[in-house]
């Protein structure tokens, strides 16, 4: 069995990876369960950028197959923030935090003005520094207050077009119609592919 490295420290990421990559051929461990203690500087212009410079890291570090993410939530009436998503607002903003901020410089914005998207880059990388991509987008609205508990990130205020937020999807739900989800999906069957 294929040994697959998560290429992430963020536990709401490993927890979808998890879900999604379960059932598929793979031996699925994370940076800990290989006492990897790597930290990547995502200084990357692009998604495709930071997910390539995770995979190649992790991958090495590993000496496996890595699966590395990058994604990000992009608002029309922002212009972003997309890649620096985990880092809007600055360094001292948690989740909850970034999506009041995120909230607070919408709050003029009309409904019809306020659409937006996840937007997901997977990239799967090889020891040798070889590297695939994949992406995946799952178009939406940002809505005038969070609701919902599950996910993590922006999923409170993230509307479905059918209006139900991120937050309020079964992690099954979630995962069928996710940016993150079409784009793990997408790896996964070239990888079967190649096997």
């Amino acid at each position: 069995m294929t040994r697959l490295l998560l290429a992430t420290n963020n536990p709401g990421k490993v927890r979808e990876m998890r879900r999604l990559l379960a059932g598929e051929p793979f031996e699925v461990v994370t940076p800990g369960d290989l006492g990897i203690a790597l930290d990547v500087v995502e200084d990357g212009e692009g998604y495709a950028d930071n997910a390539i410079l995770k995979a190649r890291a992790f991958a090495e570090a590993g000496q496996c197959l890595a699966l590395a993410d990058d994604s990000g939530i992009e608002v029309d009436a922002l212009g972003g923030p997309g890649p620096r998503s985990a880092r809007y607002g600055g360094p001292g903003l948690d989740d909850a935090g970034r999506t009041q901020l995120m909230l607070r410089n919408l709050t003029n914005v009309p409904d019809g003005e306020r659409g937006a998207r996840y937007r997901a880059v997977v990239a799967v990388g090889w020891a040798d520094g070889r590297i695939e991509l994949f992406e995946g987008t799952w178009e939406g609205s940002i809505g005038r207050e969070t609701r919902g508990t599950n996910g993590f990130g922006y999923d409170p205020i993230f509307r479905t077009p059918e209006g139900r937020s991120a937050a309020e999807l079964t992690a099954e739900e979630k995962d069928a119609v996710s940016h993150r989800g079409q784009a793990v999906r997408a790896a996964v069957r070239w990888l079967r592919e190649q096997s």
